[in-house]
């Protein structure tokens, strides 16, 4: 099997390899929970805490009740993905469960998680040493980038809903439903309105800053009869950012725009060798569409939020695309909206036509979230009643109290 991995590909082949791994069928209600969050030190919220004081830190944490694992973004975020539950209410029990272990573990420390779509104090930059990291920035500054990848590395901080992706003869409806309803769930999960103790202007700064970013690799598909092939084609044209060294395990940065099938064909040789399975796998992880699919869906573009906006969200998100009465009622109050990211990056709820868009997709998934969840889901429909979002807070606290107060209130250490 190893031999296989690491044999070279030809075009064919590697478009069989990702069109296979794209979709698997099975049945909906599964559903994986993933937070991302800024680390704060509470006594120096300007500073960014050190790369070898967060990682001595999760490095001895214990196992966490809900099962989720702990791993760190390159600016020092901490992110909670929670093992696939029966459905949304187990998994933001468990999340929740493991959010306070992991809270209570830091606070020893004088440390808080905030989690909200951007840093709303410090400005971007990463911490991590990892090779990977380092390529990466250095790839987008080659390729006219660096600000935005950055600001996505090391200053924003989201919410991923993993969802199954259903059976197969619903697979084109699927997916082209989780990316008709991104504009919609961005606008009402907006929570970056400010980054580097600014306003940034925008409601969803998080989303400004993906879509700043080379769409050829961060931007949505397209949408048609057959998604994991145009997943295929998305991947092999999307362009080579790292090449892996399969004997230590670092990554080089690539400096140009190569079309992995470019490498495949041979048309542009990278590393002195032609790519395999395993660079082809690797490929992967550096494709970031807001709906990315794994064999399931992730849903890639909702902001971070504290509580208790992370589970109405999540609720909401999954009930849109879950059940099929409210997927339909949410299919046509988006169909108008439907690729309207930048606007809901820029106006969030704002716009008349999103905010419409979203008032309908409340109304359908708060009478059918699970009854656990739907306090919180009656509160987010109330919020977006009023045409407000969870960054709105946010602000208000800016302008009374400033950045870092409100940098410190999503760590629920308003002082």
């Amino acid at each position: 099997m190893t031999e296989l991995y690491e044999s070279v590909l030809d075009l064919d082949a590697a478009v069989a390899h990702v069109a296979a791994a794209a979709l698997r069928p099975g049945p909906v209600g599964a559903v994986g929970l993933e937070l991302e969050a800024h680390l704060v030190d509470l006594d120096a919220p300007a500073s960014r805490v050190p790369w070898r004081r967060i990682s001595a830190l999760v490095g001895v944490l214990p196992a966490l009740p809900g099962g989720s694992r702990v791993t760190l973004e390159p600016g020092g975020q901490v992110e909670l993905s929670g093992p696939p539950e029966p459905d949304v209410a187990g998994a933001v029990t468990a999340l929740r469960a493991d959010r306070a272990a992991l809270a209570a573990a830091l606070a020893a420390d004088r440390l808080g998680l905030a989690p909200v779509g951007a840093d709303p104090l410090r400005p971007p930059r990463r911490v991590s040493p990892a090779a990977r990291y380092t390529a990466m920035e250095q790839h987008f500054a080659a390729v006219g980038c660096a600000a935005a990848g950055t600001a996505m590395m090391a200053g924003t901080a989201s919410l991923q809903v993993n969802l199954e992706a259903g059976p197969c003869a619903g697979w084109s409806e699927r997916v082209a439903l989780a990316h008709q309803l991104g504009p919609v769930l961005v606008a009402v999960s907006a929570c970056s309105p400010l980054a580097a103790g600014r306003p940034t202007g925008a409601a969803s700064h998080r989303q400004r800053v993906w879509g700043d970013l080379d769409q050829a690799r961060c931007g949505p598909l397209l949408g048609g009869a057959d998604p994991a092939g145009e997943w295929a084609e998305y991947a092999l044209t999307a362009p080579v950012m790292l090449v892996r060294d399969p004997d230590t395990g670092g990554a080089a940065p690539v400096r140009a725009r190569v079309r992995f099938a470019d490498w495949v064909t041979g048309t542009a040789p990278l590393g002195s060798r032609r790519p395999t399975a395993a660079d082809l796998d690797y490929h992967l992880t550096t494709l970031f569409p807001p709906v990315r699919p794994r064999g399931y869906l992730e849903i890639r573009y909702l902001d971070a939020a504290p509580e208790p906006w992370w589970p109405a969200l999540a609720a909401v998100t999954t009930t849109l695309l879950d059940d099929p009465v409210a997927a339909g009622h949410a299919a046509a109050a988006t169909a108008g909206v439907a690729g309207a990211w930048d606007r809901a990056a820029r106006l969030g709820l704002a716009d008349p036509a999103l905010h419409t868009a979203a008032r309908a997709c409340l109304a359908a998934a708060v009478d059918v979230v699970p009854a656990a969840l739907r306090p919180e889901v009656e509160a987010l429909a109330e919020l977006v009643d009023r045409g407000r979002c969870p960054g709105d807070a946010l602000l208000d606290t800016a302008r009374r109290d400033g950045p870092g107060a409100a940098l410190l209130s999503a760590t629920g250490d308003a002082r």
